[in-house]
């Protein structure tokens, strides 16, 4: 591992990416992007209009914030200070876009920035590794992991926001990649910890999105990486979409219990 300006890269997960199945595929049958860059800076260019547009519309009390951002559950009258108010719908009220919405939000600058470097250097990456819709598997449904994560152990009517389940999951997804092609993973190792330790000690971060995503990662990453060689495909296919069946079981139930 190297040290770059956010988080390391890692040489071996590149070469990995170099190398081919078959003409155009890389090591485990994604297609070989001609710009492994394009796609993080698309979804960069995304969070960053969602962003702005919050910013320009009120920032922290914008009402994009409740639209967009990821609360469990809504409705009720609460109390506070003597000033009761009704508190916003949420995924258990029907807002399901809340759970994909919510990984593209962002208020803070420093969150926003933080997330976005991140990105910029682990995505492009993974997706040499990988390939571009591979990649984009990963990268959403470890941010769905994250939001199912946070209906399941997040408080109900909290509001959470931003890309950290799925550049956790990012994280998650390249540690496998790392550990298949025997590379050195001391230092991804090392700022993963780093990562967890700041999700645990800094005031209003979601612990709960970060862990949800990693293990979404994870799994994901094993699945693609690890894949039999014969119909890898297929078998690729089949064990996303049972992640995917799990992620949307669990968050049915959960709606369930809090509705």
């Amino acid at each position: 591992m190297k040290p770059a300006s956010v988080g390391f890269q890692c040489p071996s997960c590149v070469k990995e990416g170099s190398k081919s199945t078959r003409s155009g595929r890389t090591a485990y049958g994604g297609q070989r992007p001609g710009n492994a860059a394009i796609t993080s800076q698309v979804l960069i260019g995304i969070n960053v209009l969602v962003w702005l547009s919050i910013l320009a519309t009120g920032g922290a009390s914008s009402n994009l914030v409740e639209l967009l951002g990821l609360r469990p559950s809504g409705g009720a009258l609460v109390t506070v200070n003597g000033t009761t108010f009704q508190v916003p719908a949420g995924v258990a009220q029907g807002e399901y876009w809340q759970l994909l919405t919510s990984m593209f939000t962002h208020v803070s600058l420093t969150h926003i920035a933080f997330n976005m470097l991140a990105l910029y250097v682990l995505g492009p990456q993974l997706e040499m590794a990988i390939g571009r819709s591979r990649f984009l598997a990963v990268y959403l449904l470890s941010g769905l992991a994250g939001s199912a994560s946070v209906l399941w152990l997040s408080a109900p009517i909290g509001v959470t926001v931003g890309a950290s389940g799925a550049i956790f999951g990012l994280m998650g997804a390249l540690l496998v990649v790392a550990l298949k092609v025997g590379g050195d993973v001391r230092g991804l190792l090392t700022w993963i910890g780093i990562n967890f330790v700041l999700t645990v000690v800094v005031s209003h971060i979601s612990w709960q999105g970060h862990l949800g995503g990693f293990v979404g990662g994870l799994l994901l990453g094993g699945v693609i990486v690890y894949a039999p060689r014969e119909r890898r495909t297929l078998w690729q296919v089949a064990g996303i979409g049972v992640i995917a069946a799990i992620i949307a079981v669990a968050t049915v139930a959960r709606v369930a219990i809090l509705a």
